[in-house]
């Protein structure tokens, strides 16, 4: 993990300003002399920089981030608790972590503070950014921002807004959290039964009725009918993130999500995604409750240069991540056409 420091005053849209920021990061492969090979991986929402660690077999020779031909970037978002700027890191004016007090995010911060990084790493035009879910609000974003800063573009499981839905399970999530007794004290380990709650609710949203089938159904022949083989995979789910994850990074992460709006301040969401000029393709998963197919198809539509595929899995949401064979086809096919 590499480290870039800035110590000039980060504004938020919010009002506040942060006394300069730190950005972790990992690169894979080389720069070329050209300096026209990155491919800008975002994260999604409680993952890091290390995208060979989260994102298995694609940081491999012959996959859509082959470190051989590219020069792969991830960078952690501001308001994390992986190595960037957020509610449990020390500030830049020395003073300690903010915990509850950190300032409110929202995805337009976190794509300023890659601008910065890619002005760092000397880049100036970026060859493909790719982001699902919350990273593909953050690519969608800087594609709207800045629509020469990438030639392609790969927005999978994603949406050009937060819509009612996504806002109503983080808002059942904030609740969760806002109920342990614990919340608002000035610790990393503050709230963790409310962030096992939070998580065990948002996991509903990143599988479908058939994976639970495939993978939790109860054994044949148990004896106790108040013991579901569900309830406890839900509890290690929780148990799981709070154990590597703060509960006043997550409550950021989440409620810059909340923000996620192409269109706010820019007319309209048509008018905005007009305005991107890179090759997009539009991945949707099949099964996704948390963005539907539905909502991919509008996004394709109002891309100016798009093609939309759609990966069949039971997976759902988190079918992004475990059909990566399926993906690295897709990606590798789109970036070399």
């Amino acid at each position: 993990m590499k480290i870039f420091s800035s110590s000039a005053p980060f504004p938020l849209e919010s009002g506040e300003i942060l006394p300069g920021i730190t950005v972790a990061y990992h690169t894979f492969g080389r720069l070329s002399p050209a300096r026209d090979n990155a491919v800008w991986v975002m994260h999604a929402l409680t993952a890091n920089s290390d995208v060979a660690d989260w994102w298995p077999h694609t940081v491999e020779a012959g996959k859509f981030l082959d470190p051989e031909r590219n020069f792969v970037i991830c960078a952690n978002v501001i308001g994390s608790c992986y190595g960037s700027t957020g509610p449990t890191t020390p500030l830049g004016d020395g003073s300690g972590p903010l915990y509850g007090e950190f300032p409110l995010l929202t995805v337009r911060d976190m794509v300023n503070a890659h601008k910065l990084l890619m002005k760092h790493l000397g880049i100036s035009q970026i060859d493909t950014i790719i982001g699902s879910s919350l990273g593909g609000f953050q690519a969608l974003e800087w594609l709207v921002d800045e629509p020469d800063v990438a030639r392609k573009a790969v927005l999978c499981a994603t949406d050009y807004q937060c819509r009612p839905w996504l806002a109503a399970i983080n808002k059942a999530m904030y609740m969760a959290i806002e109920a342990d007794a614990d919340y608002g004290r000035p610790t990393p380990d503050a709230a963790r039964k409310g962030l096992e709650a939070a998580r065990a609710i948002a996991l509903l949203s990143y599988r479908s009725h058939s994976a639970y089938d495939m993978t939790q159904a109860d054994p044949p022949g148990r004896e106790d009918p108040f013991s579901r083989k569900v309830h406890s995979y839900q509890a290690y789910q929780g148990k799981k993130l709070a154990d590597r994850f703060d509960v006043y990074s997550y409550l950021r992460m989440c409620r810059s999500s909340d923000t996620h709006d192409v269109g706010r301040s820019r007319g309209s969401q048509a008018e905005a995604l007009r305005r991107v000029k890179a090759d997009c393709l539009v991945v949707a998963i099949s099964s996704d409750i948390l963005f539907p197919p539905a909502y991919h198809e509008e996004l394709a539509a109002m891309l100016p240069k798009a093609r939309m595929e759609v990966i069949e899995s039971e997976f759902a949401h988190d079918g992004f991540l475990i059909e990566h064979q399926k993906l690295d086809a897709l990606i590798r096919e789109f970036r070399e056409s």
